[in-house]
């Protein structure tokens, strides 16, 4: 199967202190600590929720999309 066409991420910075979770929920397991001013790739942002990922190891998960701002 190929995919027509494949989403660009947008790069965010981390605007204070924020865990990535599994899912877009504050009662979703958090998997990672991220810091203010770590780089996250935005793919999807819904419902006050980003979806990317981030850090060196690639890391997938949510954090809250007002926590976000442009890189």
């Amino acid at each position: 199967m190929i995919a027509s066409h494949y989403a660009e991420p947008l790069p965010r910075r981390l605007a204070r202190n924020e865990p990535l979770r599994r899912g877009p929920s504050e009662a979703d397991h958090a998997v990672r600590a991220l810091d203010a001013g770590d780089l996250f790739e935005m793919l999807d942002d819904s419902a006050g929720w980003a979806w990317g990922y981030a850090g060196p190891d690639r890391f997938v998960g949510y954090v809250r999309s007002e926590g976000l701002e442009p890189a």
